[in-house]
């Protein structure tokens, strides 16, 4: 049944969860059952996914080719794969091929061999709210929770995988929290996000929750699980909050999401599930880091306080205390108006605010073609009601058909589920899909010196360094992911909008560029980067950019907003047909002398064909410094520290290094030395631990080298610290 919010009906009839779906059904048993078509996702009611049962849907909730690819390890396998545990105690049985169960209550750090592997290390970046670049945006108000599978729960790897075929998220501009969805009775119920994803989450200001899903029956769920969780130490505290608290701590992430939906209670028992929320949070907040606000707790409108099931749609005396325990509480899916106003009356009266509830929306079926009531949530005119989450936005990698899964369509599709189908931040339109760029103000971290990207969405086709190929496998890692354009795309012009996006046939370093193409009959200003960046008389701007061969010429010039208005910075004409990549450097300090403010607040190109014809024009690097770069200093004592031979005259590798002693270190990069001084690139890592699937050896040799590079936030490689396998 389906509710007002395009929420679906659950076990419990009106008003149940979606959350007990495929994401949290698939256990390796499963994505060996029945496999249907692409398409039977879109039409799955919620009555339908209950009849068809567990191993159906879960067959089909990773797109065609993912299942063999994100198959977990092999007993002899060195692959480091995210950390997942029941509570405490263990189903019975054994655990079907792949599947490692685990308690957490026994998990100890010190005794993780893939912790190395799992641990982020990339600090939450603070961030600000540039004015909105339309008049319906409004910063302040409501934000946007995701709740994104990037695999099934035992099958997300520590460090990316060889395939382009991946949910690569990049829309954190308008992204509060994401959580790292799983969870599943065949697998486990706790699921600590990867590393790759919590790096590029940070790198841009967006904390990242893992989840902690405790089934109904129907979907395997015991009630024992429950208890587990809950369990008081002899000092009336809860040890597995401990735990949770503990995992955050050393993987580096930023909380939990907590979805409780195993009926049977009593209401003790939701009382012990209160009371280990408030000391979750307060034991991350005493315990951690610097947290945002501590450790964030995200509790899920499912149990109430008696202990029961009964999703109610909106904050009410039922679950106000897990609310008041939590940081922030994600509504079922069929809440109405009246509900939420009533909710955020409530949640004021708590001392809270409203925009801590999160109206979930499901699009894990049909995307942007969910119904929606948005004026109920973000009202057109008038104050935002609540957040809103999104449950299952990898819709639309999941729903692309076999035979059109390259990364550049899954990039358009995403691009136009965030910011509608004109793509056109500055002016959404109007119509049944209202894009959050058309309600949330985006957010940018562009606030210190240097900055630098070269448009890496985290996924390839290839590797490329300097304008040259060196690594020729598809790959995925969301580490590597640079900072990108938040607002895609803000275009001004008096011509016809030429087409911007992310291309992945040739890159200046990593495995994309961006690509402007079309006609220009007059000058395109194409928005890339809000900023609030310091500049001195010193500051320079390079932009490394080719024309693609059949391209007509292009006169390049550096679009700088500044107190006081843009200023246009000649940056070169680059000549028709394709030249090779080229780098021009802008002494944009220097041009701006005098200019108010010191503070450069945004970022673009203005591009025109001074000769008329279409261009395809790349820019591959943009970077924003004062002084020259200086190469960071090598990594320390790299070494082999496990390895299996493989087939065909490979090996898999496990390796690690130690962080210099005074560099700032973006990323660290892998390459294979090869006959006559050529480089194989292996991959990369934000961490200080890598794991290599696949080693391939070279004309017989009985020994390889491999060097490990330190790479700052301009992209300048340190020298190399080798490290040699013999076969």
């Amino acid at each position: 049944m389906r509710g007002a919010a395009g929420g679906r009906a659950g076990p419990a009839g009106r008003g149940g969860s979606a959350f007990g779906g495929a994401g949290h059904r698939r256990s390796r048993r499963d994505l060996r059952g029945r496999r249907c078509r692409r398409g039977a996702v879109m039409n799955v009611t919620r009555r339908q996914a209950l009849a068809t049962g567990a191993a159906g849907l879960a067959s089909v909730a990773l797109p065609a080719g993912r299942v063999a690819a994100a198959a977990g390890p092999s007993p002899a396998s060195l692959q480091p794969y995210a950390s997942y545990w029941f509570p405490d105690s263990l189903p019975a049985g054994s655990p079907a091929p792949g599947v490692v169960w685990r308690s957490l209550a026994a998990w100890d750090p010190a005794k993780d061999p893939d912790l190395p592997f799992n641990r982020a290390t990339v600090p939450l970046a603070a961030r600000f709210a540039p004015p909105p670049p339309n008049a319906t945006a409004r910063a302040g108000r409501a934000r946007v929770s995701a709740l994104a599978a990037f695999a099934h729960t035992s099958g997300n790897p520590s460090q990316g995988a060889p395939t382009a075929d991946f949910y690569a998220l990049t829309h954190w501009a308008y992204l509060d929290e994401l959580v790292f969805w799983g969870g599943s009775s065949g697998e486990g119920l706790v699921l600590a996000p990867n590393a790759p994803v919590v790096d590029a989450a940070h790198r841009n200001g967006v904390p990242v929750l893992g989840t902690v899903f405790l089934p109904p029956a129907a979907y395997g769920g015991q009630l024992q699980w429950t208890r587990d969780l809950v369990r008081r130490g002899p000092d009336g505290g809860f040890p597995l909050a401990d735990q949770l608290v503990r995992v955050a701590r050393a993987y580096g992430f930023d909380g939990w999401f907590v979805n409780a939906e195993t009926g049977g209670g009593d209401a003790r028992l939701g009382a012990d599930m209160r009371d280990f929320i408030a000391y979750l949070r307060a034991q991350g907040t005493a315990r951690g880091k610097a947290w945002e606000a501590g450790l964030r707790v995200t509790w899920y409108d499912a149990m109430v306080v008696s202990g029961g099931i009964a999703w109610q749609n909106r904050l009410n005396d039922q679950n106000a205390p897990f609310f008041r325990a939590a940081s922030s509480m994600f509504l079922n899916f069929n809440w109405d108006r009246a509900g939420l106003v009533s909710s955020g009356d409530l949640a004021r009266g708590m001392g809270r605010g409203p925009y801590e509830l999160w109206a979930g929306i499901d699009v894990e079926a049909r995307g942007w073609d969910t119904s929606v009531d948005w004026d109920a949530v973000v009202p057109a005119a008038g104050p935002h009601v609540a957040s809103y989450g999104f449950y299952r936005p990898e819709w639309t990698w999941t729903s692309l058909p076999a035979g059109a899964r390259g990364p550049a369509a899954f990039h358009a599709r995403d691009d136009r589920f965030w910011s509608g189908q004109r793509l056109d931040p500055a002016a959404p339109e109007a119509g049944p899909w209202r894009p959050p760029a058309a309600s949330v103000a985006d957010r940018s971290t562009l606030t210190a010196l240097p900055f630098a990207t070269t448009f890496n969405t985290g996924h390839g086709l290839g590797w490329y360094e300097k304008g040259r190929r060196t690594g020729e496998s598809a790959w995925n890692h969301m580490g590597l992911q640079d900072r990108l354009p938040g607002r895609r795309w803000v275009i001004r012009t008096a011509g016809p909008r030429p087409a911007v996006g992310f291309d992945f046939d040739d890159a200046w370093r990593g495995g994309s560029s961006l690509l402007v193409s079309g006609a220009l009959a007059g000058p395109a200003e194409v928005g890339l980067y809000e900023a609030r960046l310091p500049f001195s008389e010193a500051t320079v701007v390079e932009l490394t950019h080719r024309t693609d061969p059949g391209s007509a010429a292009v006169r390049v010039e550096l679009a700088v907003a500044v107190d006081g208005g843009v200023a246009y910075l000649p940056a070169g004409v680059l000549r028709a047909g394709g030249r090779g990549w080229a780098t021009a450097t802008v002494r944009a300090g220097a041009k701006l002398r005098g200019r108010t403010g010191r503070t450069l607040r945004a970022l673009g190109v203005r591009l025109t064909a001074p000769d008329g014809g279409a261009v395809r024009w790349r820019l591959g690097r943009l970077a924003v410094r004062d002084a020259a770069p200086a190469a960071p200093a090598p990594p320390v004592a790299p070494a082999v520290t496990a390895s299996r031979s493989g087939t065909g005259g490979t090996a898999e590798l496990r390796l690690a290094w130690g962080a210099p002693a005074s560099a700032a270190v973006r990323q660290y990069e892998l390459r294979q030395a090869l006959p006559g001084g050529r480089f194989r690139f292996l991959g990369g890592t934000c961490g200080h631990a890598y794991y290599v699937p696949a080693l391939r050896r070279t004309d017989g040799e009985a020994a390889t080298r491999i060097e490990v590079r330190a790479v700052d936030e301009l992209y300048t490689a340190s020298a190399p610290a080798s490290v040699t396998f013999r076969w």
